[in-house]
């Protein structure tokens, strides 16, 4: 049985500056999903064109190092040992950022068949045959839509609502993208990803279009939302979810002041406002700054 949220213990952390979102594996299972859905697409595919009679012999279990944190990588196996994987080879233990991104990018709502397929054959870089990439598509889409819409607790103490920024090679050259996020602390006081999201752009009307998919899939409250200074959006949070506390991220909070700070003061700019970001009150907050 799950222990009680400690929603004391968790308002203190944040007070105190204590990191509760980060790269500390919170995507890892969505990475490890797809890929063994894939993985095993490639298998299916390999005994349908091998002429030699051959079946599936179980998996084997190796750990992968990614970008945002380790997981176990099951790797599924025929008996007559002519499987090559490829998008996690033999003896690789690896992902690169640009493999993790772009599967992070797949489990985005409103993709076509034709846009997932594409996708994946960017990401093995046009290296397997038509037949594979079709069998891998066909294989994580129905994955895809249950985690998309799976259905939400009613209530989350904490909901960050932010992007990840990256560059992903697309049509032979770099771009920006980003994948707008839905991080929260849920009751059991366990960081979970609700929703990752693609937008052109980011504004109050697609951040209202989020909220209206979470609640769609069940949310009925959130105690705290924390946001960057987008105009516009505690007002479509409040929209939604009136009773909703929208507080100010402070990562977006320090990074207003620096701006007028010369970059090489920067580290000591940041060392001196700690004590006032991490102040448990007002008052304090207003002593560590005079100070």
């Amino acid at each position: 049985m799950s222990q009680p949220f400690d929603f004391d213990k968790a308002l203190k952390a944040l007070q105190s500056g204590q990191a509760l979102t980060g790269k500390d594996g919170i995507l890892t299972p969505l990475i490890k999903l797809l890929t063994e859905a894939a993985l095993a697409a490639e298998l299916d595919s390999h005994l349908a064109s091998d002429v030699d009679a051959n079946r599936k012999n179980g998996s084997g279990k190796k750990t992968i190092k990614a970008p945002t944190g380790s997981f176990e990588l099951a790797t599924p196996r025929d008996r007559n040992g002519t499987f090559e994987p490829q998008l996690v080879k033999k003896h690789q233990t690896t992902l690169s950022d640009e493999i993790e991104r772009k599967i992070i990018r797949l489990f985005a709502p409103g993709m076509s068949y034709q846009d997932i397929s594409r996708e994946i054959e960017e990401l093995y870089a046009f290296s397997v045959s038509t037949a594979t990439i079709s069998a891998v598509t066909d294989k994580v889409i129905p994955e895809l839509k249950q985690w998309q819409q799976r259905p939400l607790e009613k209530v989350y103490p904490f909901v960050w609502l932010d992007a990840i920024h990256y560059k992903i090679r697309e049509d032979g050259r770099y771009q920006s993208k980003a994948v707008y996020t839905v991080l929260v602390l849920n009751l059991e006081g366990k960081k979970e990803v609700l929703g990752l999201y693609l937008s052109e752009s980011e504004g109050a009307n697609f951040w209202l279009s989020v909220l209206s998919d979470l609640q769609h899939r069940g949310v009925e409250d959130i105690l705290i939302a924390c946001v960057d200074g987008l105009t516009g959006f505690p007002e479509a949070i409040n929209s939604i979810y009136p009773q909703t506390e929208v507080q100010l991220c402070i990562i977006h909070q320090i990074r207003n002041p620096i701006k007028y700070v010369a970059s090489k003061h920067h580290k000591a700019f940041m060392a001196d406002l700690k004590p006032v970001y991490r102040a448990v009150s007002k008052e304090a907050a207003e002593t560590a700054l005079d100070e």
